[in-house]
């Protein structure tokens, strides 16, 4: 089993501003936001290369890119979108990668494009009984040597594997963001979470874990501490998911899906589009409403969460455990729509029927007011100083994609500039925090990055 810092990487307790006590003012107008930043590791020193700016003493290596053949035969997929990072052993770690690809893109098959490929392990095929293409692949890397050992497809047969999220047994959870459903390029339904080992030697038997929900699926993380599983939904009116096992580390053993609500402010509506209707900093006291059809064929399950009460987000993407608490990325969230970032503490009692009495707290830890601060936060981990590392995802035509680095006073910075059009993804940290690892979306690139994580500037 992982320890605590393995799994969360983070060398101090993540502060933050101070508890509220529950207290919530009444909704302001909506006005610009205030951003605090900081100098972080220094100014970017231009890429040679033409990749990936980095500050100075900060070096990457490409483990793995777009096409090249794997050691199963296959080759490296597209669309490389989030990724988890598992310890092996005393040197090896297993970097499970998610491949955000949809069925017609098995119709595009050229380099790099996904083979036609049949599998007994697969979950779903099309009507030529080929694997749907979206799902995972695994590599094998030794921290202490700095070399790849070996790269291998590792689930398939899914559709738009995006985020995910590690957990502390020892797996990936992949998470489709797709609700689709049966037809000709697919007779199952869509919309699951499904769990890959670190162990795994190649292909596992795709199982979807349907009691965490069928919706439009993100990100997950694992608070170490009881096994509950805390989701995000990549929907303009998304909610926060939370489903509490009930067997901890066996997740096919069933168990409570519920959304996160306000305390005393039913349907509360986080992203402040109109209004300020959550201010920066401020503690809220929330309750848990429970989802009673967890695997609802008609894409509801957001629906059935707001009408129980529950608040909305705006589009949340990736999400992290830290030491006591986990942070969200709300992509679009925020007056300005240029992305919000939650934290989340649990309850002690988080689960039990005693957390009505001492209730988790939500904040609104960053609210983004200028796009070159911080532009479309999307997977985001935490650096083993304890700030965050926010990968951005902007939607324009021309893209300037960073990786934002945030401190514990919610100070942001540049950490790395990309010159490729693309987006970052998939960040996260060996579990030594020694290396970083991040994907290049498209084409596909993994690179690893190390440097001097503790010698920050401010």
């Amino acid at each position: 089993m992982i320890t605590r810092r393995q799994f969360t990487v983070a060398l101090g307790t993540l502060a933050a501003a101070g508890m509220s006590g529950g207290l919530f003012r009444q909704p302001m107008a909506a006005t610009n936001v205030s951003m605090k930043t900081s100098a972080g590791y220094g100014p970017l020193i231009n890429d040679p290369n033409g990749i990936l700016s980095l500050p100075e003493g900060f070096t990457y290596k490409i483990l793995s890119s777009f096409s090249q053949k794997m050691d199963d035969g296959l080759q490296v997929p597209d669309r490389a979108d989030g990724m988890g990072c598992l310890p092996l052993d005393e040197n090896r770690v297993a970097l499970i990668r998610n491949h955000e690809l949809q069925p017609k893109h098995l119709s595009e098959f050229g380099p790099g494009q996904p083979e036609p490929f049949k599998s007994p392990l697969s979950y779903d095929n099309n009507q030529y009984d080929e694997a749907l293409p979206g799902g995972t692949t695994t590599i094998v890397y030794n921290t202490q040597t700095g070399n790849k050992e070996r790269e291998y497809l590792s689930l398939v047969g899914t559709v738009r594997n995006c985020s995910g999220g590690i957990t502390p047994w020892g797996s990936w959870l992949t998470c489709e963001e797709s609700v689709d459903t049966p037809s000709d390029e697919g007779d199952k339904y869509h919309g699951y979470v499904f769990e890959v080992p670190a162990t795994a030697e190649g292909l596992v038997e795709a199982k979807p874990l349907k009691a965490l929900g069928r919706f439009n699926h993100e990100a997950a993380c694992v608070d170490p501490e009881t096994g509950i599983v805390y989701m995000t939904e990549d929907r303009g009116d998304s909610l926060l998911y939370r489903f509490i096992p009930n067997e901890y580390g066996n997740l096919a053993a069933g168990g409570k899906l519920q959304a996160l609500a306000v305390k005393g402010y039913p349907k509360f509506d986080s992203r402040n589009w109109n209004k300020r209707e959550m201010p920066v900093g401020e503690w809220l006291d929330v309750s848990w409403v429970d989802i009673t059809s967890p695997d609802s064929a008609e894409d509801d399950l957001r629906k059935q969460g707001y009408q129980a009460g529950a608040a909305l987000f705006a589009r949340g993407e990736g999400i992290h455990w830290a030491e006591d608490r986990l942070y969200f990325c709300c992509t679009n969230g925020g007056y300005k729509k240029l992305g919000q970032v939650m934290a989340y503490k649990p309850s002690a009692y988080e689960g039990s029927p005693g957390e009505s009495d001492a209730p988790g707290v939500l904040q609104l830890f960053v609210e983004s007011a200028d796009s070159q601060v911080l532009n479309f936060g999307d997977n985001l981990t935490v650096t083993p100083n304890g700030h965050l590392i926010i990968c951005e995802d902007q939607y324009t035509a021309i893209v300037d994609n960073h990786l934002r680095g945030v401190t514990p006073a919610g100070e942001v910075y540049s950490f790395a500039q990309l010159a490729l059009q693309t987006e970052l993804a998939g960040a996260c940290f060996s579990p030594d925090g020694k290396t970083l690892f991040v994907n290049l979306y498209s084409p596909t690139k993994t690179l690893a990055i190390s440097g001097p994580w503790n010698h920050l500037n401010a």
